[in-house]
């Protein structure tokens, strides 16, 4: 079954959850993991895509975003309202809805802004995941 984690963040900044998010999938990736992200906007998958090369200095985080023809063996893709054809391992889900392709993945990883809006998104986001029985593990990010 798909192991999802949800990630609570005290910081209430707008870049919070996208500097959060390149953190944990460049830490995904040292350790073997293929990672997806699935955007909330198209202008998000844009500034994610900027920030992996950018969110911290000497940081080289290679990746595609998922409407590109050939993406390679990237160990990283990003995308937007896009059916992941391939990956299969993590999934950190920067969305409000829940993907319908979420169960593919061995792991899902949700990010809890500090603004009200991410929180009460993450919220129905844990209680969906809940109903249907799956295991949630949480963290508090300071």
């Amino acid at each position: 079954m798909t192991r999802v984690d949800f990630y609570i963040l005290k910081d209430t900044g707008d870049a919070a959850c996208a500097l959060f998010a390149c953190r944990l999938t460049e830490k995904a990736v040292q350790q073997g993991h293929q990672v997806y992200i699935n955007t909330e906007s198209a202008a998000q998958l844009l500034q994610l895509d900027d920030l992996l090369w950018t969110f911290r200095a000497g940081s080289f985080l290679p990746h595609a975003v998922d409407n590109e023809e050939d993406h390679g063996d990237s160990p990283v893709l990003l995308a937007h309202d896009r059916d992941p054809r391939d990956s299969h391992d993590v999934l950190v889900n920067l969305s409000n809805e829940v993907p319908p392709f979420f169960s593919r993945f061995n792991r899902v990883v949700e990010l809890a802004g500090g603004n009200d809006t991410q929180r009460t998104g993450a919220r129905n986001r844990y209680r969906f995941y809940k109903d249907r029985g799956y295991t949630l593990n949480t963290h508090e990010i300071s």
